[in-house]
């Protein structure tokens, strides 16, 4: 007969300790799946259909929402897997514990805070939505979301650029377009010698004339400046809003209308150079002197 063996005390103590791991490694899984995919799949489109509902013009808000849902759904499956993994009163009883999480948020959490703190006053901000055309110091572009930490912004060359919410926050934001209409100007330099006033008023017909201008308010032309070497004049207009329509492309063809009217019309537009000069040069041969010769 032979006689069971039995393994060693050391080697069930060995196991017994990863049992206790395992198991707490199983219920903290158990508590966090659970609760994210609940908030994931029940809490988020719920509280998103809402804010959506409710705020139909204003996209920025529903993606924040997601954005600061997710997050919280995150953190609150955190700590119930914390506590159904048998930690709970570890957390609530433990000092050290406690000072240390305190320590590591007011340290490395700091920054992060700000950026939440400034993304929470940009999605309350009314004229700072989704969409928009945005100037600030360090750049411009479109906004495209509001996320945790960054705001996404596209530029003019299509490049997707993450700008921190504390830069936005913390600078100066120009929001030219989002209006029904924008203002343009454009400065057009004319010689001296020509008739001002008929410039003025072929740039007003031609304004008038361009389609995508605005009749009311009425287009205009103006005396902007009397410089060294020429006059400056200006034209100012009216388009709709930029985010529908292309500025650049407005511009442009504006001033190839301004450049064959003038030509049409013979008005001289200022010279390049700073000064302009005009005549007759005339080169007469010189006789050969007799004395340079030595003669």
């Amino acid at each position: 007969m032979i006689s069971q063996l039995t393994p060693p005390r050391w080697v069930t103590e060995i196991f017994s300790a990863y049992n206790q791991v395992l198991a707490e490694l199983f219920w903290f899984v158990v508590g966090f799946v659970v609760v994210y995919l609940l908030g994931r799949v029940a809490l988020v489109p719920v509280v998103t259909r809402v804010v959506k509902s409710r705020n139909r013009n204003n996209p920025t808000i529903e993606t924040a929402t997601e954005t600061y849902l997710r997050v919280i759904i995150i953190g609150f499956a955190t700590l119930t897997g914390i506590i159904a993994a048998g930690y709970g009163r570890v957390l609530s009883e433990s000092a050290v514990i406690i000072a240390a999480l305190t320590f590591a948020l007011g340290i490395a959490g700091q920054q992060v805070f700000g950026s939440l703190i400034s993304g929470m006053f940009l999605v309350a901000d009314p004229d700072f939505n989704v969409g928009d055309w945005i100037e600030w110091p360090g750049g411009k572009g479109t906004i495209e979301a509001v996320d945790f930490r960054v705001t996404r912004v596209r530029t003019p060359n299509n490049e997707s650029i993450s700008v921190p919410n504390t830069e936005l926050t913390n600078n100066s934001i120009t929001r030219p377009y989002g209006r029904d209409r924008f203002r343009i100007t454009e400065e057009v330099y004319v010689a001296y010698y020509e008739d001002t006033e008929r410039a003025l008023m072929e740039l007003q017909q031609i304004a008038s004339d361009h389609e995508p201008i605005h009749d009311d308010p009425a287009p205009n032309a103006r005396i902007l400046d009397l410089g060294k070497n020429e006059i400056t004049v200006q034209a100012e207009f009216w388009v709709e809003d930029p985010m529908n329509s292309d500025v650049l492309t407005v511009r442009s063809d504006f001033r190839r209308l301004v450049k064959r009217r003038f030509d049409e019309e013979g008005i001289t537009l200022a010279p390049p150079s700073a000064q302009s000069l005009s005549g007759d040069v005339t080169v007469t041969e010189r006789s050969a002197d007799p004395a340079s010769n030595g003669e």
